[in-house]
């Protein structure tokens, strides 16, 4: 069996390999950031997250940040390592769900500190100032009660309030509902990452450009699969479309917390075995 630090590198490969709209992947990189800063970033964390279960989930934050940055120049993944640190501190042979519930519960403010300095360390598109527990300040609050000052204004925080219910219930059922139905794993995490962004709102979208934007990207998201995508011709020209929306404005309307959230939820399906290796779905068609 792979790893934990194996499984973390293989869903952020997955993740950002597969086409979705406005994000980086094979065929498309940004002007300041591309595929191969991303695949680089993924090998950086695998000897970070082999050693989770035996150190603070702060640390291994912290500690992942910092290898990322090794061969980094910009943030590539914080929020992927704030939602997968949590999950790889529960041991393999224990259940992921309930084994997580209980590490969020021990969140100390040491994993608080730890946190704040990895974001200042990550630097993070769109973040401003708030008047609560700011990150340019020393924290106070253990890390769950933190995230809970941020959960309604980040999709990444409240996942850390409602024991990952987004990625559980969401995203790991897209992507078997995805596999089921498509058949093959690149579109299964379109699929995925077209219905969290349907559902909910891109945190880092709406810090950027605000939430009319936020709404029009999940509106947009919808549309895709309303319009029958993959299978009808008329599904495939609204991903086109969606896609140039996003890149109109550079990658301002970039929906990078769903991408987050599909890494997360592809690491949980490899993590409770859903999801095999090697793959028995072909990548692409």
């Amino acid at each position: 069996m792979p790893s934990i630090g194996q499984f973390a590198a293989l869903a952020c490969i997955w993740e950002v390999t597969a086409r979705k709209p406005g994000n980086v992947h094979r065929y498309q990189d940004f002007a300041d950031v591309g595929l191969v800063d991303f695949l680089a970033s993924a090998l950086a964390i695998v000897s970070v997250f082999d050693r989770a279960e035996s150190r603070p989930v702060g640390e291994t934050v912290l500690e992942a940040i910092r290898a990322t940055r090794q061969v980094t120049a910009t943030n590539t993944n914080l929020g992927i390592v704030l939602l997968l640190a949590p999950m790889a501190v529960v041991p393999l042979q224990a259940d992921l769900r309930s084994g997580l519930g209980q590490v969020l519960n021990g969140l100390t403010v040491h994993d608080s500190q730890a946190v704040y300095e990895a974001i200042r360390l990550a630097q993070p598109g769109g973040m401003g100032t708030v008047p609560e527990q700011d990150v340019h300040e020393p924290p106070t609050l253990p890390l769950r009660d933190i995230m809970a000052l941020a959960q309604d204004r980040d999709l990444i925080a409240r996942q850390y309030v409602n024991d990952f219910q987004q990625v559980f219930d969401l995203g790991v059922a897209a992507l078997i509902q995805g596999l089921e139905k498509t058949k093959w794993l690149e579109n299964a995490i379109i699929w995925t990452y077209l219905s969290v962004l349907g559902q909910h709102h891109d945190s880092l979208i709406a810090r950027k450009c605000g939430r009319d934007e936020a709404a029009e990207a999940s509106r947009q998201a919808r549309a895709v699969l309303d319009a029958g995508w993959p299978d009808r011709v008329v599904g495939q020209k609204a991903l086109a479309e969606f896609d140039a929306w996003c890149r109109a404005r550079g990658h301002e309307r970039n929906p990078g917390t769903t991408a987050d959230l599909v890494t997360a939820s592809l690491f949980a399906a490899l993590r409770q075995g859903i999801m095999k290796v090697p793959s028995p779905w072909p990548w692409s068609l």
